[in-house]
């Protein structure tokens, strides 16, 4: 029979197909199973619409055979099978699928869709068997057809379609494999171990088994006169095995999924030896039908703070992998997610690898951003021993997403906060901490400091400790950003403990404040003069209750901002406007004031030097001279 010629702008487009279209060759599988699916969705169809057709769902399958003497890889299905027209019209003209047109009557029977699915929806998949192959022979037998068709094609030059025999419907799609070359290897597609890690990876979940010859090792039965002396013998065999899983635990009613049956999913399919924290598993209906089973991990992977970490859930289409890693569905506050996300409302691009757009992905991240944020508050109200494990693996995260984006996921998040109380010696949530304040607090109060014991030790929290105030103390690096950044909650602001007006002040305490600093006006001047441009500004504290001295900042950049900034690529040039803040009433102060009196500006340049450096361990800050400082305490103890 003379060959036939595609299309002209068919020829182009296979050609495209072959060399552009797919980012990855291992792709022809899952394109190849999932039009045998959609063959067997098909039969399964007309089994509801016509009582002529006796078939059995479990009688269908698709089965994979690797013939290595050949060079070929044969992809078989029984379901509804093609006739010559069908063939022309489907192979013979590129983008024109039977899928495309069967799923279009789907939605016309509300009855059968909810009972068959239709992966295939451009008619363009078939072809990438191109990509791997010199030669394409499908041999396919109508369902109630007597007559079987031959469409052979080796690529752009055309195809024929001849007479054949075949007994049983269904379609056998046979692949010649080209010969390994430029790095190509061609051959490792003949591999049974390859094809089932394939299968495995994009077509676990297609919902008819996919069954393959493979080779097992085995012990050989124990033979019945064997003597005491006899060693066991082991032998290859071939069988026949289903290769997928078919149901996916995230299509199973929750109430019939066993805990020990989500966790095995878990450490499997996303490489982790601890069970998960919590489950997730929802399902939605509406203008995005969706299923979606996600994982809360128990402990923080060992490259989740690097840049080669990437977050995302795992995206399937009716079953079949789209995306390994779909970073849309996730926003970065809960990165740490892990999960799948199964949809047929996608709308892909062309290869089935890319989405067309993202309003679906928008849809599902909103809905499963609220979800995971309930269930993290449920896991914080109803087991606080779990949710404390999860805090210390994720809450710096948690903390990082009230940062990012000018605090877009403020309202999302600060409910999700826990900071150690000063009053409970235990972490608190916002919540609890505003459950007992007194009526007369002004604010909510933090500290900043390296951990809280040295926080506890810091003289600016004592008068507020002393007033009975609870303190929030933040160990951690960006907490002076979250505090920044939350601003005000519940009607109440933020305050730090080093900020000057923390404590409001009296009229009365006002005045007396400023008659100390003016009546300590030669001192300031004068330690300022011995400190030089080591700090902005020398004053009179009002935030000190017994300690000599503080280290507090002027302007936008906060001392703790600046110890940030300054382990970061760049960032050591942000520095903090350094103010140091002295106690008139402490001894240190009387000394400098002798010393000022007496002229000794020899004995009060140490002093002052001496208890700035004081203020910089304090505020945890490094003594810029080391060396200079230890001389300056040996010199004063002479």
């Amino acid at each position: 029979m003379a060959k036939k010629q595609f299309k002209a702008e068919s020829k182009r487009l296979l050609d495209l197909m072959v060399n552009s279209i797919y980012t990855h060759k291992e792709i022809f599988l899952r394109e190849l199973i999932s039009n045998a699916s959609d063959a067997e969705d098909k039969l399964a169809y007309k089994s509801l619409t016509d009582e002529n057709v006796d078939i059995k769902r479990k009688d269908l399958k698709i089965t994979i055979v690797p013939d290595k003497e050949m060079g070929t890889l044969t992809v078989s299905d029984n379901g509804v099978g093609m006739s010559k027209e069908d063939l022309e019209n489907n192979l013979g003209t590129i983008a024109r699928s039977g899928s495309g047109q069967f799923k279009a009557q789907l939605q016309e029977d509300d009855k059968a869709a909810d009972k068959i699915d239709v992966i295939g929806q451009f008619g363009v998949g078939f072809y990438s068997a191109f990509m791997v192959a010199d030669q394409v022979t499908v041999i396919s037998k109508a369902w109630g057809s007597e007559e079987a068709w031959m469409w052979q094609s080796d690529g752009a030059d055309g195809y024929t379609v001849t007479q054949c025999e075949k007994d049983a419907p269904g379609t056998d799609v046979i692949m010649h494999l080209k010969k390994d070359a430029d790095g190509e290897n061609y051959s490792q597609y003949l591999e049974t171990y390859q094809l089932q890690e394939l299968i495995k990876k994009y077509s676990d979940y297609i919902r008819y088994p996919i069954v393959m010859e493979v080779e097992d090792y085995r012990q050989k039965p124990k033979p019945e006169d064997a003597g005491e002396d006899y060693k066991p013998e082991w032998e290859t065999v071939k069988e026949w095995k289903t290769i997928n899983s078919m149901v996916p635990l995230w299509q199973r009613q929750k109430s019939k999924v066993k805990e020990e049956e989500y966790n095995a999913f878990y450490k499997e399919k996303f490489m982790d030896w601890q069970d998960p924290l919590a489950v997730i598993h929802t399902s939605a209906e509406g203008a995005v039908t969706y299923k979606a089973l996600l994982y809360i991990p128990a402990q923080t992977p060992y490259d989740f703070y690097t840049r080669e970490y990437q977050k995302g859930l795992q995206l399937y289409s009716s079953g079949v992998m789209i995306m390994d890693k779909c970073a849309d569905l996730l926003p970065d506050c809960f990165r740490f997610i892990k999960g799948v996300v199964d949809s047929p409302d996608f709308s892909l691009n062309i290869s089935r690898e890319i989405l067309q757009h993202d309003r679906q992905l928008k849809v599902i991240a909103s809905a499963l951003e609220k979800k995971i944020k309930s269930e993290l508050l449920k896991m914080q109200k109803d087991d606080r021993e779990k949710y404390e494990k999860f805090w210390k693996a994720f809450g710096t995260q948690v903390k990082y997403g009230i940062v990012a984006e000018y605090g877009a996921k403020k309202e999302l998040l600060q409910d999700l906060l826990l900071f150690w109380s000063s009053k409970e010696n235990a972490n608190t949530t916002l919540a609890a901490y505003k459950d007992r304040m007194p009526e007369d607090q002004p604010f909510y109060y933090y500290a900043c400091g390296e951990s809280v014991d040295k926080i506890a030790k810091l003289p600016q929290v004592e008068r507020i400790l002393d007033k009975g105030y609870e303190i929030l103390y933040c160990t951690e690096d960006v907490d002076d950003f979250v505090m920044k950044a939350l601003g005000e909650w519940e009607g109440k602001k933020f305050k730090s403990v080093a900020d000057e007006d923390a404590l409001p002040q009296t009229e009365e305490e006002k005045k007396a404040a400023e008659e100390k600093a003016e009546a300590g006006k030669e001192v300031l001047e004068a330690v300022k003069e011995a400190l030089g441009d080591q700090v902005k500004a020398v004053r009179i504290s009002s935030i000190l209750k017994s300690g000599a001295c503080c280290l507090t900042a002027e302007g936008p950049v906060s001392l703790e901002m600046e110890k940030y900034m300054s382990k970061l690529e760049g960032g050591e040039h942000m520095k903090a406007d350094r103010v140091l803040e002295l106690n008139p009433d402490s001894a240190p102060y009387a000394a400098l004031k002798r010393a000022k009196e007496a002229g000794d500006q020899d004995t009060l340049t140490k002093y002052a030097k001496l208890l700035y450096g004081q203020a910089l361990l304090l505020a945890g800050l490094p003594v810029e001279d080391p060396s200079e400082f230890a001389s300056l305490v040996s010199s004063l103890m002479v």
